[in-house]
This record gives structure tokens, sequence and C-alpha cells, in this order.
């Protein structure tokens, strides 16, 4: 099984050497950033699956780090190290985005006990979001074969379920109707699949954007259509 990859944004030098050392022990790879801005550029590389992340930082406190993350990550795992252990400063690591506060000095054991919960959550997570794909308010369900938008079901046919999941699978790119046919009807009678391309869009406009706003399925004159929500 692949290591799981921690990234410790932490000033104190002795401290984050300590880190590493318990969690290289008990089999976690991590990486060292030393001020808020580096910790933040190392944070948003997505090659991370949990932020240890100190509050009192150079460059950028750990708060301003934390909001920063989630505008662009809501999902992955922060565990906020601090010696502010007050309630109040707790309640704005949380409102920042945390998902755990641990007050220092703590027990080593604890942390790995609190880095194991997280990361076993956000794989559990991630199992189950890997059926969904969304766009907007609209989600298909690939094990369930389900549509929803704005959470109210939409009944679809077998083939109009493939043509929006191939939609979404590549949203804001135009495809065309010869690769629509290709992927979708496998290239059989090519000019009469063109044709139906046309009804099921068609079909799909009317179920999926008609009574919704914004409308997702636009066309590109002459290039095909493209799934977007802008």
């Amino acid at each position: 099984m692949e290591k799981k990859k921690i990234l410790i944004i932490e000033d104190d030098q002795r401290l984050a050497e300590n880190l590493v050392k318990g969690l290289s022990e008990k089999d976690f790879h991590t990486e060292v950033a030393f001020d808020g801005q580096i910790g933040l550029r190392f944070a948003l590389s997505g090659k991370f699956d949990l932020i240890l992340l100190d509050v009192n930082l150079p460059q950028m406190n750990g708060y301003e780090v934390c909001s920063k993350i989630r505008e662009k990550d809501s999902q992955i795992p922060i565990i906020m190290l601090t010696a502010l252990g007050e309630t109040d400063d707790k309640i704005i690591g949380f409102e920042k985005g945390a998902d755990d506060y641990i007050v220092k000095p703590f027990e080593y054991r604890e942390l790995i006990a609190r880095v194991n919960v997280f990361l076993k959550r956000a794989y559990a997570e991630n199992e189950n979001n890997a059926n969904l794909l969304r766009i907007a308010d609209l989600e298909i369900n690939l094990e369930s074969k389900m549509a929803s938008r704005q959470g109210k079901h939409i009944d679809l046919t077998p083939k109009e379920f493939s043509l929006l999941e191939y939609l979404i699978r590549n949203k804001g790119k135009v495809v065309s109707k010869a690769e629509i046919a290709e992927k979708i009807w496998e290239g059989n009678n090519a000019e009469n699949s063109l044709n139906v391309i046309e009804v099921y869009i068609n079909f799909l406009r009317k179920k999926i954007d008609k009574d919704f706003e914004p409308k997702l399925i636009h066309t590109k004159t002459g290039m095909g259509y493209v799934l977007k929500d802008d």
C-alpha cells in the first residue's frame, strides 16, 4: 500500500523534526514547511493526504493558511497544532476550516490516533464519492444509474444516461457529434448516429435544463456540445 503523505507546516524546527521522526516510524511520508507562505504553496500542490498546521507562523499565520487551503480544497483533513488552547482560539480554527485542534504540548500517541481517524474518514469519503459525478447542482450516480438536479430525481433512459455521463466526464470541453457517435453509439451507421445525437441532446435538455438554472448543455455551432455551468 502506498504511504500516506503528510504535510507539516511548523516553524519550530525541533518540533518539526520530532514530528517527522514520529510519523516516519508509523510509516507515513512527510514533508515540512517552516513558514505559512511556503506551507500554503505545498498544500495546494495536491500531493498530500493530511496537513498538520501550526497557528503562529512567519509570513502567514495558520488561520489564514487554513482559510486559503479551504478555498481550493474542501476535502483534505487539516489538524491544527498550537499552544493557544482557549475556546475562542479553537472556534477561530474551526471557522477557518480546521477538522481538529491539538494543543501543545501533546502526546504523540494521541496525535497518531487522530491522524489515523481522519485518514480513514477521508478514504471512506473518497470511496463513497468515487461513483458520483457532478457539475453545478447536477449529480449522477454511476452505480445506481440515477441522476438528480437540485435534489430532484431525473428519469433517464440507459442511452441518455450514457450520453450525460460522457458529457460530465468531459465537462468544459467541446465534444463533437463524431466523437459522441464513436464513444456512445460505437460508430454504428455514423450518419444516422449524428442525427440521433441531436435528438438525444434535446431529450437531455428538456430533462436537465428546461426547468433549471443555469443551463448546462451548450451548443458550439459547427463544433459540437459542451457541458458547463457558466
